[in-house]
């Protein structure tokens, strides 16, 4: 997570350099405000989570041709957000996508996709976020040593999932669906958009694992480390199924309280 965090640093520079270069009898400028979706990571946790500010939440879906997430998850996806926020106003569109015909991607690449191809942004009273399902995996997966991430965030209302590796991962997998390992990438993500752990969202105790910045360290919770990567996300399911539980874990009552503390139900 750190990594994501110190690369999104940099995006935000190149964001505002680009900005301020503007310059008479170059391009015009983007008829667009997009300066309140091209903040930091957490930056709008308020906001998504109350109704203070904005009543409607519009979900952009952009996904590679093949790669869409199923109905399934992102109908979960939604009923999530609306038992820990106060958005039930809420709207999904879906943009399909060329592949970019890449190997794998970094987060600077993401970041430019989006860029070239979101078309929802805050106006209003509704507040915009963006979901990019790639076709290609994160440029840190290592399989060699079983390290793959299933998805990230890099912004304050954007995020990445990796389909194509969450499908690789499900099918290893007698018991969890490719469903079940979409809506637990897109909740555990959303959780840091919402400023979890310690990313913007205070913590009303102190619940952040100390090996893994930005993460709870409460056995069982939904925004433990090992769901961001592939094979601790998969063994803690396995076992969560073995035990007669939901294969999806949700969040611990500590995340629940720093949730409710920032705004939320």
């Amino acid at each position: 997570m750190k990594k994501v965090y110190i690369l999104f640093l940099s995006l935000i520079l190149v964001a505002a350099c680009s900005k301020n270069s503007d310059s008479p009898g170059g391009s015009p400028p983007d008829p667009i405000d997009k300066s309140a979706n091209l903040l930091a990571t957490g930056a709008s946790a308020n906001d998504i989570l109350s109704n203070n500010t904005f009543t409607k939440l519009l979900i952009e879906i952009g996904y590679v041709t093949g790669f869409q997430p199923s109905a399934e998850a992102i109908n979960n996806f939604q009923a999530f957000i609306q038992t820990r926020t106060f958005k039930q106003d809420i709207e999904i569109q879906y943009l399909e996508l060329p592949s970019p015909n890449e190997n794998d991607l970094t987060l600077q690449e993401i970041a430019d996709l989006e860029t070239e191809n979101r078309t929802a942004y805050n106006d209003g009273s509704t507040l915009a976020m963006y979901i990019y399902f790639a076709d290609a995996p994160s440029d840190t997966d290592d399989p060699q040593e079983g390290t793959v991430t299933l998805g990230a965030v890099y912004r304050n209302t954007s995020m990445v999932i990796y389909e194509a590796t969450v499908r690789e991962l499900a099918v290893n997998s007698s018991q969890v669906t490719i469903e079940d390992v979409e809506t637990a990438t897109l909740n555990h993500e959303l959780g840091h958009i919402l400023g979890l752990i310690n990313l913007g969202t205070l913590p009303v105790n102190n619940h952040e694992d100390p090996n893994a910045e930005h993460h709870c360290d409460i056995d069982g919770c939904l925004m433990r480390a090992e769901l961001q990567f592939g094979g601790g996300l998969l063994g803690m399911m396995n076992k969560r199924i073995s035990t007669g539980k939901a294969a999806v874990p949700g969040l611990d009552s500590e995340c629940i309280l720093d949730l409710q503390g920032n705004g939320g139900r």
